[in-house]
């Protein structure tokens, strides 16, 4: 320490690390969810029943699986699952209601609101694990920390760049995977992007090179503290509205 030779770790503020407990809370409420969900799903296939509804979950499909018959153990079951699901909707909603108080106060979270594919969920999500985005003097050092920069291997003066190293904020990496998806569909920039990588590399390198490309974007916006330039400005006027409802 006395020379300088230990690196520092960043120690994200109070106020930063409530916002992270806030957002892993509500991922984690949401996969205990899809959890029972999927157990109820398993249980009905035992039985053979096909839903006719495109939302199994939704009012009408909530309705046709209170109306099965099945045994009476497995009625039961089926009873207490749907009970934990509306419990855990009721909690979801509520941390929600708290997400958006929370990304309404915060001048990044509006920022990152510009961009196609990012909710008020994952900005807040990206907001909390990024930080303060000076303490990355480029792009290259955001991507890098996030795990979505390619591996290098070096051999004399040969260069192999390999898969992503996975190396820094998980929940950062799927946020951004997740958002990569939709805007892949409705930002025509990232599509013809995403097109022209998935013709050489497939799919699934094609979304995480989006996902890089989306990074490097947000980076650019949150220090020039200017938003993104979407096609769609009545995209991002509903998503900022939706903060104030």
């Amino acid at each position: 320490m006395r020379g300088d030779l230990v690196a520092e770790s960043y120690v994200p503020p109070g106020e930063l690390r409530k916002l992270r407990g806030l957002v892993r809370h509500r991922m984690s409420v949401v996969k205990m969810r899809t959890m029972v969900k999927n157990r109820v799903h398993a249980l009905i296939d035992r039985y053979g029943y096909k839903c006719e509804f495109s939302d199994l979950f939704g009012k009408k499909g909530l309705s046709w699986l209170r109306g099965l018959e099945l045994g009476s153990l497995d009625a039961l079951i089926l009873s207490n699952f749907l009970e934990h699901i509306e419990c855990l909707n009721r909690q979801i909603k509520r941390v929600d209601l708290e997400i958006r108080d929370e990304a309404s106060r915060d001048e990044d979270v509006r920022l990152l609101l510009s961009m196609t594919g990012i909710g008020v969920y994952t900005a807040l999500l990206i907001r909390s694990e990024i930080g303060d985005v000076q303490r990355f003097p480029s792009y290259k050092k955001l991507i890098s920390w996030a795990g979505l920069a390619p591996s290098l291997h070096q051999s004399g003066n040969v260069k192999y760049h390999g898969r992503i190293t996975k190396q820094g904020s998980r929940m950062l990496r799927w946020a951004l995977v997740e958002c990569a998806r939709i805007a892949v569909r409705f930002d025509g920039r990232m599509r013809v992007f995403y097109e022209r990588v998935k013709h050489r590399r497939g799919d699934q390198k094609a979304i995480v090179a989006v996902a890089a490309k989306m990074l490097k974007i947000i980076w650019f916006i949150l220090s020039r503290r200017e938003p993104y330039e979407s096609r769609d400005h009545g995209l991002y006027g509903r998503k900022l509205n939706s903060l104030v409802r």
